[in-house]
């Protein structure tokens, strides 16, 4: 069996792991991602800690290769991820100090693109060649594969989903500085901004829940408090252009819904989503992800040993 480091760098969480090449994981770490200091370099230096700690335990003999899973944008050509809005640094290097720290071919992937990966290896869409994964977390991101191929792009950024403009009327800023993008509406960071906007707009009145927690809202929700079970129907339909945009973009037959929004309260997303999708295309099979947040790990460990 083939082994290789996995790592998955998120707006929160930096986490990495030993993947084995029958898709188990022996060994596990994840660290809060790193938000100060003088530049990127110190999140450069958090994953090649965490590699070194892999390296040096029991499981960690004769790796193959590392496979690094970030939020993006990025560019492939120099190895970094650039100018994210979920990342606190405008740069920061990937490839070039991995390979020259452990001497092993090291590649990266965007994690929403590692995510279809993992998905179409161990989790909910294993046997299909038509899917797209949807990471509804501190940010909002998507992969794809069409005919079993998955779609890079350019620089690595093909199914930047989270960017889809799908309202007009809040016009709410996203964190990438353009205003209406799916993002700024329906991920983790972003819902209480438009629960609050949603919420001046209509009048609703006071609530019994903490309207600055996203959590608490979908927690309302589920109790069927009124404002928060109204609000539910306005992000549905919201979380609906979006994926309506992404059905007549792929025509997958699965879609897969992960991050800790969908994970936590992924029935009460589709519930209020799916009656505003728009059936232009067949409804494909929306669905939430089985593996407990491990997709973009064994995405891009599926993505490293491809490439190695």
């Amino acid at each position: 069996m083939t082994t290789v480091i996995a790592v998955d760098l998120g707006a929160t969480n930096l986490r990495a792991a030993l993947v084995g090449s029958d898709a188990t994981i022996p060994a596990h770490v994840a660290v809060p991602t790193p938000t100060a200091g003088s530049g990127g370099a110190v999140i450069t230096a958090e994953i090649i800690a965490r590699i070194e700690a892999l390296l040096a335990s029991p499981e960690g003999k004769d790796v193959a290769a590392i496979g690094v899973a970030s939020a993006g944008p990025l560019d492939l050509g120099r190895g970094w991820v650039t100018n994210s809005p979920n990342i606190a640094f405008p740069v920061v290097e990937i490839t070039g100090p991995l390979a020259g720290r452990f001497d092993l071919p090291v590649a990266l992937i965007n994690d929403a693109r590692a995510g279809v990966l993992g998905e179409r290896w161990a989790g909910a869409a294993r046997g299909s060649d038509n899917v797209v994964y949807i990471t509804l977390s501190t940010g909002l991101g998507g992969g794809a594969v069409v005919n079993g191929r998955l779609l890079l792009g350019a620089d690595g950024n093909a199914g930047e989903i989270g960017h889809i403009p799908v309202e007009t009327c809040y016009n709410l800023t996203c964190g990438c500085g353009y205003k209406g993008h799916w993002e700024a509406y329906a991920s983790g960071k972003n819902v209480p901004g438009f629960f609050a906007a949603w919420r001046e707009a209509t009048g609703a009145g006071s609530v019994a829940f903490d309207a600055s927690s996203t959590r608490a809202i979908f927690a309302a929700a589920r109790e069927e408090d009124p404002v928060a079970l109204a609000f539910m129907e306005a992000l549905g339909q919201v979380n609906a252009r979006g994926v309506s945009a992404v059905v007549v973009a792929y025509n997958p037959d699965v879609i897969v819904l992960d991050g800790p929004i969908a994970r936590y309260h992924g029935d009460l997303v589709i519930r209020h989503m799916e009656p505003y999708i728009d059936r232009y295309l067949a409804l494909p099979r929306i669905v939430v992800s089985s593996l407990a947040g491990q997709a973009p790990l064994l995405g891009a460990a599926a993505y490293a040993l491809e490439g190695r």
